[in-house]
């Protein structure tokens, strides 16, 4: 089975979960709020600084006074996602996705799952996360990677379909006669190169896949 280009990555790890944290924090009492706040703070530096000791004490530190925060689990999880240690990853992310199952935990989960080789888990992951958020043309691309590798090559290139529906730009259509080219569909593929021929791109600007949002850290 070929390969398709894997336009996602562990770069996209870092996504929208801890945006909601104010709103979080909220619920709390203003002295455990501002506690909270503060490492969250010390979190964020961490990370920005690869200071990744610094930051999991941190984060466990916000577990012990939240032990229901997504939000920390999911960036938890990204942290030993970055040093590779895939089994307490999966294990943040799990519980991140139980307690909050948004689409951007259960993509991380996912993400986890295809890196350790578990594509059945990964699919199950990817296909909860196009559930709560189906408009995402990069979503579609993750999940057809998966599908890749289990062998299932027509959902694969209807999953890619799909992200040229959702964001027709030169990224998507490029991966699209990529793909038909590899199953010989050389007619499709002519039409699809055609296609992207057409494509108005204004001046300056290049239209490209838009990605999960990247939490700022």
């Amino acid at each position: 089975m070929y390969e398709i280009a894997l336009i996602m990555g562990f770069s996209f790890l870092a996504y929208k979960s801890v945006v909601v944290r104010d709103e979080e924090l909220t619920i709390l009492p203003r002295s455990i709020s501002y506690k909270v706040g503060k490492l969250w703070d010390i979190a964020h530096q961490g990370m920005r600084e690869n200071r990744f000791l610094r930051a999991e004490k941190a984060l466990l530190s916000i577990l012990k006074i939240d032990q229901k925060n997504a939000a920390a689990y999911n960036r938890l999880g990204i942290l030993y996602a970055k040093q590779k240690e895939y089994k307490d990853a999966i294990d943040c992310f799990e519980i991140a996705s139980s307690i909050e199952p948004t689409a951007s935990s259960l993509h991380n989960l996912g993400l986890i799952y295809y890196e350790t080789e578990n594509y059945s888990r990964a699919a199950i992951a990817f296909e909860e996360a196009l559930k709560n958020e189906e408009d995402m043309a990069a979503r579609h691309i993750a999940y057809a990677k998966v599908q890749e590798k289990i062998g299932n090559t027509k959902l694969m290139l209807k999953e890619i379909e799909r992200a040229v529906e959702l964001e027709p730009n030169q990224e998507s259509y490029s991966l699209l006669i990529r793909t038909y080219e590899n199953l010989d569909m050389q007619i499709e593929a002519d039409l699809a190169k055609d296609k992207l021929k057409r494509l108005i791109v204004p001046a300056g600007k290049t239209k490209r896949l838009h990605r999960p949002k990247r939490v700022v850290i």
